[in-house]
């Protein structure tokens, strides 16, 4: 299955084995909750689902590579004791508080959230001594002679022998007490999730067009090439900060994170003529409203690879401004909730107006608030983004002497946030302009809708805020056989493009 489905598979698991009855004991006991075992290749996010999980679910989340412990550390030391049995003293052997099992009460401690998941990464690569542990650990839920605490979930992630020449075979034994999902690379659900994570334009449209290189891992007399999803987003990552700090990036730059020369040099050249394209084709002009007819001209005879990209850079653009369109709304909706709290409270209290004061003891109340959920990591990057702006905000009216105050500078942000939809909203006419220009109402109008929908960003935005054009041409998508030729002359472009392909469009 893909990563979507198997967070799903693994969330519907936690929330049964969380689930209390009327006495306040889990419906399905500790003994009958199997250990999730998650098998699939590197880089695919397992990890990173495991945070999105602990996340939605509310819940602690300990993590561990098991590669990087001793035996000690993953079972504790031992130590001897003196006990009495029948009459008679002896010796025992005990052992100290795993350092595994330490770490889930020190979460609960600092956290004071009593349930979670204990997340053990690449338990099949274990060495020769820690096997055997790792076996007790998944069939008994212990290290050593510690119990998982009782609310933590066990969730452990290998991978299968084709990528891992170290990793060893679970027995029937093990296998029969582990709920197993298996997971593999899908690129169109990693797409979904490229869109709402903002990756690189140029990553995005390349893998659009070579699919095949999203995700391959081969072994040659060279030693093994691969290319990852998670080398993808961390290229992303670098491809933004080398932008901004005006550094080029080549194929050994690119080599760094896709470790897989081919695949490297490929899209090394592909980069730099998603760049050519952003200036012969001026993206900010066109959603500006202001296309050359050069451009018009040029894109209407370009080669699909070429309409493709240029259509990747006026999404990547536009994500951009839905993104922040989403954020802006996201604020403007819970500040609303806040303040109307607030004066609801204030009025409960008899006062009619809210007060400088009690503004300044909601901001000291969500500071706390929002330390303590960062903290236990129930915060992702924009819920977080949201609420440093409301504390901002409240700390800005402090000083307010009445809610009048209060009100016009809610009003003004209001204000600022429908400025911000009205002028996005132009701009995806302008890209509609640009594009019915150059192609009529060909299919590349089909394709780009396409490529809306599947953005988490702009499909809010549309859904929010509506669009005439897109309804007009997302109807052409209940045509199966016009969606099959678009994808058909996709694939037939790919099988057609080479490596050198890109170096000889300029």
């Amino acid at each position: 299955m893909n990563i979507k489905r198997a967070k799903e598979e693994i969330k519907n698991t936690i929330e049964a084995y969380l689930l209390k009855d009327s006495f306040g004991e889990y419906v399905i006991p500790a003994i009958r909750q199997r250990p999730v075992l998650l098998m699939g290749p590197p880089g695919v996010g397992k990890t990173q689902i495991m945070e999105q999980i602990a996340r939605e679910c509310g819940i602690g989340l300990v993590s561990y590579t098991i590669t990087h412990h001793t035996r000690q550390s993953a079972v504790g030391l031992p130590f001897i004791k003196e006990k009495e049995y029948g009459g008679k003293i002896y010796s025992v052997t005990e052992y100290t508080m795993s350092e595994i099992i330490a770490s889930v009460y020190e979460r609960m401690e600092r956290t004071k959230i009593r349930e979670g998941i204990l997340f053990i990464d690449e338990i099949n690569c274990v060495s020769e001594t820690m096997a055997p542990m790792m076996l007790q650990f998944l069939q008994c839920k212990t290290f050593g002679n510690q119990q998982v605490p009782e609310g933590w979930v066990i969730v452990a992630a290998g991978n299968p022998p084709e990528y891992n020449k170290s990793v060893r075979d679970f027995d029937v034994v093990t296998l029969d007490r582990v709920k197993r999902v298996d997971v593999e690379a899908d690129y169109p659900v990693w797409k979904e999730y490229a869109y709402r994570e903002k990756l690189h334009g140029a990553v995005i449209s390349y893998l659009d067009i070579r699919r095949n290189n999203f995700y391959r891992v081969e072994t040659t007399v060279d030693g093994t090439l691969f290319a990852t999803a998670r080398g993808w987003e961390d290229l992303s990552q670098i491809l933004y900060v080398y932008e901004k700090l005006d550094k080029p990036v080549d194929a050994q730059v690119v080599g760094q994170y896709i470790q897989f020369p081919k695949i490297a040099r490929d899209f090394s050249n592909y980069l730099e003529l998603y760049h050519k394209y952003h200036r012969d084709y001026r993206v900010d002009e066109v959603l500006a409203g202001n296309p050359s007819p050069e451009a018009i001209s040029k894109l209407h005879f370009a080669e699909f690879d070429e309409r493709f990209s240029v259509m990747g850079l006026l999404l990547s653009r536009l994500g951009e401004e839905f993104r922040c369109c989403y954020l802006e709304d996201a604020f403007v909706t819970e500040l609303f909730g806040r303040l109307k709290a607030l004066q609801g409270s204030a009025v409960k209290a008899g006062s009619s107006s809210l007060t400088g004061v009690q503004i300044r003891e909601e901001r000291l109340l969500e500071e706390t608030a929002f330390e303590k959920d960062r903290e236990a990591g129930q915060l992702d990057r924009m819920t977080e983004h949201v609420r440093r702006r409301i504390i901002s905000w409240l700390g800005k009216m402090e000083g307010v002497s009445d809610f009048e105050e209060v009100r016009t500078g809610f009003a003004k942000e209001t204000e600022a946030r429908q400025n911000l939809i009205d002028q996005t909203a132009q701009k995806l006419e302008y890209a509609f302009d640009f594009l019915e220009a150059a192609f009529g109402e060909g299919q590349e109008l089909i394709l780009f809708v396409t490529e809306l929908t599947a953005g988490f960003f702009s499909a809010w935005f549309i859904r929010e805020n509506g669009c005439d054009r897109y309804y007009k041409y997302n109807r052409g998508l209940l045509f199966a056989e016009r969606q099959q030729a678009i994808h058909g002359q996709i694939e037939e472009a790919k099988d057609m493009m080479t490596g050198a392909d890109w170096k000889q469009a300029f």
